[in-house]
């Protein structure tokens, strides 16, 4: 379990994420929604120590994040950014051989090139594994870097809007491997969404922020009401079940 006391990140004076406690179940699927501006993605990005955290602490299976070494962090957290950039022409199965680092240090054995291609498989990538990142479209070059992160193979993988750039079949493609990743390898995925009805229907558990702050947590079932969404969003979002998941017609409201 991860387990957020008190964090708070300030730019200048202003708080862009103040006083969040959040415990991340394992072996789920947590989404972190709320407005632009809410401060899921700075959240996420303090978890995984992509920067510094103001005040507070994340815990790490009773272990204190910041005390855990940076090569043995790497085998326990994984994280995807919003935003990729690489400024070296690679193929798809250089990248994905990336997430061995932590392990080979560069050096793939048997058991590296394996978890390779089981990630290349996942994301349905063998075809295209000797293409360069620069002659894919955006949405393969995204299950690329999700490749990388399932091919790292830690128990806790982080994700931020890992849906952009894909297309609606993409999407579901990517959500149901996650799934896929939780219910077969035991992992535990944090993942942030803008589209509430991907989290309502993949998500075990969503943490709702608002202007730094989380304002709702606990089961799906208990934010995607009319009534909690309308606190999150300040939105009036009638909700529909459709076979068994609700679906917030935001689109009208």
């Amino acid at each position: 379990m991860i387990k957020v006391r008190g964090l708070s990140k300030f730019y200048g004076e202003k708080a862009v994420v103040e006083k969040v406690d959040v415990d991340i179940h394992p072996q789920k699927i947590t989404s972190f929604i709320g407005p632009n501006g809410a401060g899921k993605s700075t959240l996420l990005s303090m978890v995984s120590r992509l920067i510094d955290i103001d005040s507070g602490e994340v815990i790490i299976d009773e272990d204190r994040a910041k005390d855990i070494p940076s090569s043995e962090f790497a085998k326990r957290v994984s994280i995807l950014k919003q935003s990729n950039f690489m400024n070296v022409r690679l193929t798809i199965r250089e990248l994905v051989s990336f997430g061995r680092f932590p392990y080979s240090k560069g050096r793939l054995n048997e058991e590296d090139e394996r978890f390779v291609d089981q990630a290349l498989q996942y994301m349905n990538l063998e075809e295209f594994e000797h293409r360069y990142l620069d002659e894919l479209s955006g949405g393969q070059r995204q299950r690329a870097f999700i490749a990388m992160v399932i091919a790292q193979d830690t128990e806790y993988v982080l994700l931020d809007e890992p849906l952009n750039n894909l297309d609606m079949k993409h999407s579901v493609q990517i959500m149901k491997i996650l799934q896929k990743l939780v219910e077969d390898l035991g992992k535990t995925v944090v993942i942030v969404l803008h589209d509430i009805n991907f989290a309502s229907v993949y998500s075990d558990r969503i943490v709702a922020l608002k202007d730094g702050r989380v304002v709702k947590d606990g089961p799906t079932e208990e934010i995607i009401t009319t009534e909690a969404l309308q606190d999150i969003y300040d939105m009036d979002i009638p909700i529909h079940e459709i076979d068994g998941d609700r679906i917030g017609v935001y689109f009208k409201s």
